[in-house]
Parts: C-alpha cells; structure tokens; sequence
C-alpha cells in the first residue's frame, strides 16, 4: 500500500509570516514509516520525493503515484534508498540487492519494478527513500556502509564533532542530479551543519534520526536574516528550500540523512552564513 501527499514551494517573504502550526504542516514531515506501507511526499521543489517504507511480513513495491503520471516510478525518475532498520532486500527488475543497516542503493531511471522486503519481521528494515526527475539512465549501483566515503568535521569545544558519510555522490555513483548521505554527531555533541549555508542551485531534505523518544531536534530554517524552527522527533524530515538555511541542534546527539537535488553534483557547491550574521 502506497500512501501520498503533496507539498508546494513557498516564498521566503511569505514564510515570515507563518505561525508554528502554518510551518509544520509547510515544511515538516511527520509520518515516515509505518507498518506494511509506502508513505511519500512529493514536492513542487525540485520534483522531489521524500518517503518511507517498512514491509514486515509482506513485501511492498514502490509503485507510481497519480501526481507522476507514468506507469512507472523511474519512468522519468531516479531514487536512492538507504536503509536504517534491519537487513532487507531491494528487488530491482528481478534483480536482488541486500540491504543491511546503512547500506544504501541507487536506482536508476527505466527500471520497471522496485519490490522492498526485510528478513526478519522481529527487525524490519526500513526503508528511507528519495526521488528526483532524471534525464538519462544510469546503472542501479549498491553503496554499501564500508563503501562510502567519510570525512570528519566540526570541533568539540563549539559541539559540533560529526562524521558525514557521503552514499550517493559524484565520487561514488553516476546519477542525474540526487544526492544523499549521512551526518553522525559523536557523542556529547548536538550541532549540525554550523556555521549553516544555503546553496540556491538545489534543495535539501534531513532526515532526523538515531535519536532517543524522550529527546528532541530544533531545526533551523529561513533567510540567514529572519531564521525560523521546528521541534521535531526521531525519525521525521524537514524540507529545505534553496533560500532556505538547514541546521539544527539535539537535546542529545543523533543522525540525520541528507538527500539533495538540483543544478549540479558538486557536494562542497554552497554559500555560507557567519553565525555572527544569523537573526
């Protein structure tokens, strides 16, 4: 079972003026996962596509939803999937890839079926998924946890130590435009992506989790001159315009996955925001 809803881009202007409630429901992504089904977003930004699955005891297939309409997901498209449960299996046209816990995959554009299983129901995969439009077809590549490339950042004395694994990137596997990875906080530190940066030739989405039910994430967004936040529990998304900055701060450490979309495919491709400039 597929289950869907529609977002639309929003004019930082206009975004000012949104009470708490008006900017959750514009930007926040609540329900990811759920039992035995597919929940998407799909936006006006980029044509991007936000989404979750976790199968448990039937396997689900990531089918088109009528807003695409296609008569198949990757008729016009590319996904990325990276897998933050149990191990799991991503059937792509026949073909089986298995999926263990942050293992991700890359699925090309022309592929027909996608079917997502997990091996134990005890311990379900699931599944997190992206989508952009694409114009040509590249092969569906596994990037598997060891595969990626890592990088260390931020300092401890600003709270900020983290290891960002880049999954789906440039370096790693051809794609259209889609971007995805994952940031980890060590412990003891609770800042992402700060000093923040906007980057106004593609969008962005975070992913929140790794984060325990009696802790929370603000997130931050906004111009650089009339910042905004989102309290947001684990395992839900944010939606990030280009005009938008991105970042956020835990009560404890956490992940987050990124996946992005747009102009180019250079990762460092992004203007940044002083902290002493921030309102």
């Amino acid at each position: 079972m597929i289950k869907y809803q529609e977002r639309y881009p929003s004019h930082p202007d206009d975004v000012k003026n949104y009470d708490t409630e008006k900017l959750r429901n514009e930007f926040l992504i609540e329900d990811i996962f759920e039992a035995e089904k597919i929940n998407l977003t799909y936006t006006g930004l980029d044509r991007f596509i936000i989404g979750g699955a976790m199968p448990i005891n039937k396997e689900l297939s990531l089918e088109a939803i009528d807003p695409l309409k296609a008569k198949h997901f990757c008729d016009r498209r590319e996904v990325g999937i990276i897998n933050i449960g149990g191990e799991g299996t991503v059937v792509v046209d026949g073909k089986e890839h298995t999926l263990k816990h942050r293992d991700a995959i890359y699925i090309g554009q022309t592929v027909k079926t996608i079917v997502l299983k997990s091996k134990e129901k005890q311990f379900p995969a699931m599944f997190f998924i992206n989508s952009a439009t694409a114009h040509c077809a590249f092969p569906t590549k596994k990037i598997s946890k060891s595969k990626a490339i890592t990088m260390d950042l931020g300092k401890e004395e600003e709270a900020n130590k983290r290891e960002i694994s880049q999954y789906i990137v440039k370096a790693t596997t051809e794609t259209c435009q889609l971007q995805m990875g994952i940031t980890s906080l060590k412990s003891g530190n609770v800042w992402n992506t700060m000093p923040p940066h906007t980057h106004n030739r593609r969008m962005e989405v975070y992913f929140y989790t790794d984060l325990d039910t009696n802790q929370r994430i603000c997130h931050f967004m906004g111009t650089s001159q009339e910042t905004r936040h989102i309290w947001m529990s684990n395992n839900q998304a944010v939606i990030s315009p280009n005009w938008s900055i991105h970042s956020g701060v835990g009560t404890s450490n956490y992940s987050f996955v990124w996946g992005m979309a747009g102009e180019n495919l250079d990762f460092m491709d992004m203007d940044g925001v002083k902290v002493t400039e921030l309102k």
